[in-house]
């Protein structure tokens, strides 16, 4: 996704910050190829040929490669509006009246928590991290298998990063589109969708705050 968001980068200072350092997989690694070859498929501008496993590829290591550039994205677009995302304005993390979601990791803090959705992000995106460097679960190594856990690691990690965006749309629209990155929100989120309905890792019940959405950038590549 990387090629997509040139432009982006390096349009300014507030367009090159990031919430949490950038993950960045190893140059020269297979995960890397793969990486180059997922941006230069997204270049042709075909998102749903985009998303599918390249042949003879490993399904975990696509699902790996992606995820982590999902990060880098949502990472870098929530590091654009994280001065109108505060304690006051963002009490509670939701996506619209209907949706609020409370934090747990299973780990440090096992019973689900109220906050607000700064907080939540940061926990999330924290967690994420912590994931995605675990080389148990995300090995960059050629030859390392993925732990049999790997799927179900990859869809709560990707079933996390959608509630960011459904944040983003639901609170922070208008401010998005104040700072002219709608377009960049847009084709992220339509890659994300397009990525996780081709390899079935979020539930349905779970998209629900933006199904709306979904459906109509779904209809327009009929």
């Amino acid at each position: 996704m990387s090629i997509l968001f040139t432009v982006f980068l390096c349009s300014g200072n507030r367009s090159s910050k990031t919430f949490k350092p950038k993950k960045n997989i190893p140059e020269g690694s297979h995960q890397y190829e793969l990486l180059k070859h997922a941006e230069a498929t997204l270049g042709s501008g075909n998102l749903r040929q985009a998303v599918m496993l390249p042949d003879g590829e490993d399904l975990n290591e696509w699902i790996a490669v992606n995820t982590v550039d999902f990060f880098n994205q949502i990472n870098m677009l929530y590091g654009t509006i994280t001065e109108f995302c505060t304690e006051t304005s963002c009490s509670v993390m939701s996506a619209g009246p209907r949706y609020e979601y409370h934090w747990a990791d299973g780990t440090n803090i096992k019973k689900p928590i109220k906050c607000s959705a700064p907080k939540y992000i940061d926990y999330l995106m924290t967690w994420v991290q912590d994931q995605l460097d675990d080389e148990t679960l995300f090995p960059s190594k050629i030859g390392v298998p993925f732990p049999k856990n790997f799927m179900s690691v990859a869809k709560t990690i990707l079933k996390r990063l959608f509630r960011v965006y459904a944040h983003i749309y639901h609170q922070h629209f208008d401010s998005v589109m104040q700072l002219q990155e709608e377009a960049h929100l847009n084709t992220s989120f339509k890659h994300f969708i397009f990525f996780v309905q081709e390899f079935n890792l979020i539930d349905r019940r779970e998209l629900a705050p933006l199904q709306d959405l979904i459906e109509k950038l779904g209809s327009k590549d009929r």
